[in-house]
């Protein structure tokens, strides 16, 4: 009699290396030598090596930045609070009026001087006019050149893109010679009996300087946004019987929100500090902090309190500073939402 092996086709298949279900059996995966302990790979050699050469890449530039501006900025810092020995000796050993030891007495004696004050003042007030002026004239060329175009716009682009290829010491006394007491506008108001004001050596004139430094930027940025917004958009709120204006201001304005804060950023902060424009169009008193700052430090032997201006103006530069980082982070926030998850 033949003895009966109970499972005895599964028992033939697993003699065959197949499994119980019919299916092939999964091969182990080889054991590849190992290489030993504490000895890199290829891989990871090269990737060593790619990161040192990176690293020496960035070095340099990060010590050149470093060398040449963080530490002069830290000294200077150092030597307005009353450090004074040191890279700083020499310069409280000639300067008038030092305060020796930590101390914010420089701040509170600038901050309590009535010039002081008003040249504040002053500064303010001239970037916000210039700043102002500025975009608003930026906005209104980027508008003509891309709802309109033609002969109107191609000109008025090249007019306002004119001042970036002009010194600022040129323009600056061709603003003064057109608008002082014997300038152009005097001259031709004269030919038609108008008196025209004398602006000529004024904050007026400082104003109009400031905004003609600083409009090619300003159209720069702005009508680039404005060119890459899409017709569709356009004509679609134009089918809707949007006006122009509403065209302007809910369609193209805030296509262009974060170029024009990018643009006002950098004009407060280019009015803030100016010096050449000022200079030479403003007035004696009173002036702007660039004008005081050169003046304190050279006329009146000051260095120290010239270095605390120097960090008062930087102060409202980087307050300044803040809307241009807030919009870029946003701008950045919402391209990477964009992007695949």
């Amino acid at each position: 009699m033949t003895q009966t092996v109970p499972n005895g086709p599964a028992l033939d298949r697993e003699a065959r290396g197949d499994t119980a279900t019919g299916l092939p059996a999964v091969p182990s995966p080889a054991q590849g030598p190992r290489r030993p302990t504490g000895r890199p790979t290829t891989q990871e050699r090269l990737a060593r090596r790619r990161r040192v050469q990176g690293l020496a890449l960035v070095t340099a530039p990060v010590l050149v930045v470093v060398l040449f501006v963080g530490v002069p900025v830290v000294n200077a810092a150092l030597f307005s609070l009353g450090f004074t020995g040191g890279l700083n000796q020499a310069l409280a050993d000639i300067g008038q009026d030092t305060v020796n030891g930590f101390s914010f007495a420089v701040y509170g004696t600038l901050l309590g001087n009535p010039t002081f004050l008003r040249d504040l003042a002053a500064t303010i007030g001239v970037t916000l006019a210039s700043t102002g002026l500025t975009i608003a004239l930026a906005v209104v060329v980027a508008v003509i050149l891309r709802l309109r175009g033609g002969f109107l716009g191609r000109t008025l682009s090249v007019l306002a893109v004119v001042p970036i290829f002009v010194p600022v010491v040129i323009a600056s006394w061709s603003i003064l010679t057109f608008t002082d007491a014997q300038g152009f506008l005097r001259s031709a108001g004269a030919q038609v009996g108008i008196d025209v004001p004398v602006w000529g050596y004024t904050l007026v004139a400082v104003v109009f300087g400031s905004v003609w430094t600083s409009l090619p930027f300003a159209v720069l940025m702005i009508a680039g946004a404005l060119q890459g917004t899409p017709d569709a958009l356009i004509e679609a709120a134009r089918d809707a019987g949007a006006s122009t204006w509403r065209v302007v201001w809910q369609v193209l304005l805030p296509m262009a929100a974060t170029p024009m804060v990018i643009a006002t950023t950098f004009t407060v902060i280019g009015v803030l500090g100016s010096f050449t424009v000022p200079y030479f169009t403003g007035p004696n008193a009173p002036t702007m902090l660039g004008v005081d700052i050169s003046k304190y430090f050279q006329s009146y032997n000051r260095p120290q309190q010239s270095t605390a201006m120097a960090f008062i103006v930087f102060a409202f530069a980087a307050a300044a500073s803040v809307l241009y980082l807030r919009s870029t982070v946003r701008s950045n926030a919402r391209e990477l939402g964009k992007g695949p998850r």
